[in-house]
């Protein structure tokens, strides 16, 4: 059980008064994963949280840090396999359609707020749970929808660096053509359970691509475009590649545009003018910019009339835990760079 002791109580998106400050107790489910390590790596720095438990039954009753290493002497805290339903937010770090099974055999107290993680709810035919209405959960497009929801599906981490790489084109209503999208992951998001293709042996100094052109993202992907520019009936061609890295992901699209570059940046750079964790820039990036943040870099190159866009994230980061944390920020009335502060290393 945690070592932590703390006390419950209903919040809702106002809770943070000047005079009395009432911190957000969170409980994670699926505490072992890759994601949950970065869930809890966050929230021990967040100044309006604290971790009320971590679920796993596979760990239950050992420390923290005997899955996440990095958390050796940092926290004081136990796997458990109890739930306590009153907590304020749950976040489901289970495997793709685990969410849904869990959920019909655990309730949670009608206050709890719930961001799951995986995939079950992110495409509109499957927002509808037993009774709960998952929004969307990309900030940079659904901040509002956030702000008043009880239940967000966190986007997949492809599919906020490749959203984010399009979504002004979409809201100028400029995708006229075929988005051609190579992508580069690193093995973390394959998960922590091991497969032949991230044994290091296998990994390291090699390179391939998997579900070309048919990558489980896509839905969720078309699903964005639309909602901002719903006459484009042309593909995203995407081909997913696996990297010889633990984290990050390199996206690269292109598709033809006459607009001169110019309007095109004051196009991006107007969309995401209120977004605090998206930078545009004309000069070349890499990765390395982003690893360990919850930031996201644009850079828009133009010849011709073609546009490359290049988009980098964090596959932990931005594509799934800060996110998850940046929703919670604005699901609470906090301030959405609340514990997301966090500076890459360049070397």
């Amino acid at each position: 059980m945690p070592l932590l002791s703390v006390t419950h109580k209903k919040l809702d998106n106002t809770i943070l008064s000047k005079k009395t400050k009432i911190m957000i107790t969170i409980g994670i489910i699926g505490g072992s994963g890759y994601t949950a390590g970065e869930l809890i790596r966050i929230l021990m720095f967040h100044p309006d949280a604290t971790l009320d438990f971590v679920y796993s039954t596979t760990n239950d009753g050992k420390p923290l840090s005997v899955a996440h290493h990095d958390l050796l002497g940092d926290i004081a805290m136990n796997f458990t396999d109890t739930v306590n339903p009153n907590v304020n937010v749950v976040f489901l770090c289970l495997g793709h359609g685990k969410s849904k099974t869990f959920l019909e055999q655990n309730q949670f107290a009608s206050h709890t707020k719930i961001i799951d993680l995986g995939n079950d709810f992110r495409l509109t035919k499957d927002a509808a749970f037993k009774g709960k209405a998952f929004v969307y959960g990309l900030p940079e497009l659904n901040k509002a929808a956030i702000k008043n929801a009880q239940f967000i599906a966190n986007p997949g981490c492809f599919a906020t660096a490749i959203q984010l790489a399009l979504l002004p084109l979409a809201q100028a209503r400029m995708l006229n053509t075929d988005v051609h999208i190579n992508a580069t992951t690193g093995s973390t998001g394959a998960g922590v359970s091991l497969s032949e293709t991230t044994h290091f042996s296998w990994r390291s100094n090699n390179m391939s691509h998997y579900k070309a052109f048919n990558h489980q993202h896509l839905g969720e992907i078309n699903q964005s475009v639309n909602q901002l520019q719903n006459d484009y009936k042309n593909e995203l061609i995407f081909v997913p590649n696996r990297g010889d890295f633990a984290r990050g992901i390199f996206a690269t699209l292109y598709t033809n545009i006459t607009e001169s570059l110019e309007d095109i940046v004051s196009k991006y750079e107007d969309f995401y003018k209120d977004q605090a964790f998206v930078t545009i820039t004309t000069t070349d990036i890499n990765m390395k910019q982003v690893v360990q943040t919850n930031k996201c870099i644009i850079s828009l190159l133009k010849k011709e009339n073609r546009l490359l866009i290049t988009s980098v994230i964090d596959n932990l980061v931005k594509g799934a835990a800060g996110q998850a944390i940046q929703n919670m920020n604005l699901m609470f009335g906090l301030e959405e760079t609340t514990g997301l502060h966090l500076k890459p290393s360049g070397f």
